[in-house]
């Protein structure tokens, strides 16, 4: 293997990737979260690793979220935003969470490939990332040397994180202030 082509090959997959989100979608996504009572997140595989390091910062930003899926996670209410982060949008856990959260009023979040996905035509908002995966027919530009889905776990977990960063502008917060609700039990 050659390690410096390989990871430059691999970080311009991730800035044509992460280039192509619309800044429309962007901005709709981070203002349903700042806007809403309760963030719940969700995802399956690696997806729902990425989801779990969003949700970590949600809570370094003041804001009351929760994992699903976890023991201590709350009932879902109007006013509260299920985020879905999954390739397909088509997982039948995910879909199943979308129904549920739609049926009880709250706003549903979706990250994916596939906007035009089950999950897609429920969301409230949605935020497409072009990447490619095994796990949607959806037709795109993008290429990867990459296995399987990683282009799109890796751009997510990067959207993600920008969009913490979206929130933090918003509510004036700094690394500094954030860093004070950071775990002190480790």
């Amino acid at each position: 293997m050659n390690y410096l082509k390989t990871c430059n090959t691999v970080i311009k997959e991730l800035e044509t990737t992460l280039s192509g989100i619309d800044e429309v979608q962007v901005n709709s996504f981070v203002d349903t979260i700042d806007e809403s009572a309760e963030v719940f997140v969700c995802g399956a595989g690696r997806s729902g690793f990425m989801a779990r390091s969003f949700c970590m910062r949600l809570m370094h930003i003041g804001l009351s979220c929760y994992m699903v899926g976890e023991t201590v996670t709350p009932n879902i209410k109007a006013n509260d935003v299920l985020v879905v982060c999954s390739g397909s949008g088509e997982t039948a856990s995910l879909v199943s969470m979308a129904k549920k959260a739609k049926s009880l009023n709250a706003k549903v979040a979706l990250v994916t490939i596939n906007p035009e996905s089950t999950i897609g035509k429920l969301a409230d908002v949605f935020v497409e990332i072009k990447a490619v995966s095994p796990k949607t027919d959806k037709k795109t530009n993008a290429t990867s040397i990459q296995p399987m889905g990683s282009l799109f776990e890796q751009s997510l977990l990067i959207f993600l994180d920008m969009s913490i960063i979206g929130i933090m502008e918003k509510r004036k917060l700094t690394s500094d202030t954030m860093f004070k609700r950071h775990a002190n039990l480790e």
